[in-house]
């Protein structure tokens, strides 16, 4: 019969817990980074308006924040929200943030984007050559700017303004022109009006707001609209708050306007959310024309839902590290965190039952060794008497093992009774060798 190895046998143990405590371990990290994910990307892409509008100065802005932190933010230029929608919806595009206006989606249409809260006001200004209209049918025949295709003005005009019979579709000229170009059209007479989707800052708007012969149309029925379309709010331009001297304009003015909304991806990195609600309390907490100081960002959910983080954000603001230290070094120590917990996951556990393993595996060398003396003894029993020496020599090589073996206290009794056992079939070994 072959010798048990006592010592082998202990090394092939402690390798096969070893390898299994590491594998479960690499496997606690794994998940720990799967699911908090402690490392951001190191650039990101935002899709934003043609270059020269508030929207693509805005997101200059938030690409400098960014910049500060360690992380490259490319902005990627579009026709207008339209367009910038389509690629944060496609998840093979690398858009993955946009200020969309309220109004040009749902959670139904786009189930894989959150919203970070709401920013400003962004209004839809109705400018008409002369002296406005006071009746719906004096817009027929008209030559209307509406914005270029993919544009939010122009999503507004076709299926808003079109729709609630603001303006005639079919007798109308709509153009796709640019902001830039719709000015250059109204002062030489070539377009009677011009919609814009844009904030009060914008540049355009400023012009048109203080333009000889051009004036701001007051949209009718408001309130009723509101009603009507959620997504929309009544905001008031007060008179002559573009130009006092020259009283532009120069009565108070109501206008519909949507709100606009920091947009991502439902998977964006939780650091970058935090980054951009950060950027976003920054820029646009700030009074202006038609909000008061504090009012934005806001947590409100309108077309699409409020991510978890932004929640968190709104409550308590940026997670503790983020908050105290810079960026690289709150992310280096949340990586070292989440490499923290699933280790301390294996550790203690192992030194709880340590003493319960190493008992264990105590006992267990014992039991094998009895199970081999019982082996023995049955073999002994089945042999003729006077042919039983080479037994002694097994049963020495057994109670070498056996004086070997490294137990706790509390099984070392178990220990001296599988000596005496070995030396009981010892004596049984001898007495049937006929050994004096």
């Amino acid at each position: 019969m072959i010798a048990f190895n006592d010592k082998h046998a202990s090394w092939r143990y402690l390798l096969t817990a070893s390898i299994a405590v590491v594998a479960f371990a690499a496997v606690l990290i794994w998940l720990a980074f799967a699911l908090l994910r402690p490392t951001p990307p190191r650039s990101v892409t935002m899709a934003t308006d043609p270059e020269g509008s508030i929207n693509a100065d805005l997101a200059k802005r938030y690409r400098e924040f960014f910049a500060r932190n360690g992380i490259d933010l490319k902005l990627v230029p579009l026709a207008g929200a339209v367009e910038s929608l389509a690629r944060l919806q496609d998840p093979k595009s690398a858009v993955s943030i946009a200020i969309l206006p309220s109004g040009i989606t749902t959670q139904r249409d786009s189930p894989h984007l959150e919203s970070l809260g709401t920013l400003f006001y962004e209004p839809l200004w109705f400018f008409l050559r002369g002296q406005g209209f006071e009746r719906p049918e004096q817009l027929r025949g008209l030559r209307l700017s509406i914005g270029p295709e993919g544009s939010a003005s122009h999503e507004f005009s076709v299926e808003f303004f079109g729709r609630v019979g603001i303006i005639d579709q079919k007798s109308s000229t709509l153009l796709p022109f640019t902001p830039a170009e719709t000015i250059k059209s109204l002062y030489r007479g070539e377009v009677d009006g011009a919609v814009l989707l844009d904030t009060w800052d914008s540049p355009f708007v400023r012009e048109l707001l203080t333009a000889e012969n051009v004036n701001l149309q007051s949209i009718r029925r408001a309130d009723a609209f509101v009603a009507l379309y959620p997504h929309l709010y009544k905001v008031v331009l007060p008179a002559g708050v573009a130009d006092l001297a020259k009283n532009r304009p120069p009565v108070d003015v109501v206008l519909l306007s949507p709100k606009a909304s920091l947009v991502v991806r439902h998977d964006l990195h939780p650091v970058i959310q935090y980054l951009l609600l950060e950027a976003a309390e920054q820029f646009h907490s700030a009074p202006g024309v038609f909000h008061k100081a504090g009012e934005f960002p806001m947590p409100e959910s309108i077309d699409l839902p409020i991510s978890s983080h932004a929640r968190q954000f709104y409550r308590t603001g940026s997670p503790f590290l983020q908050r105290h230290l810079p960026l690289w070094l709150a992310v280096l120590v949340q990586q070292l965190l989440v490499l923290t917990i699933p280790l301390l996951g294996v550790i203690l556990p192992l030194l709880r039952f340590a003493p319960a393993i190493y008992g264990w595996a105590g006992r267990r060398r014992i039991y094998r060794l009895y199970s081999e003396l019982k082996s023995l003894e049955d073999q002994l029993a089945a042999v003729p008497p006077g042919t039983a020496k080479d037994f002694i020599e097994r049963l020495d090589q057994m109670e070498e093992r056996a004086n070997r073996q490294s137990v706790p206290a509390s099984i070392r009794p178990q220990l001296y009774w599988l000596r005496l056992h070995i030396e009981m079939v010892r004596e049984a070994v001898v007495r049937k060798a006929g050994a004096p």
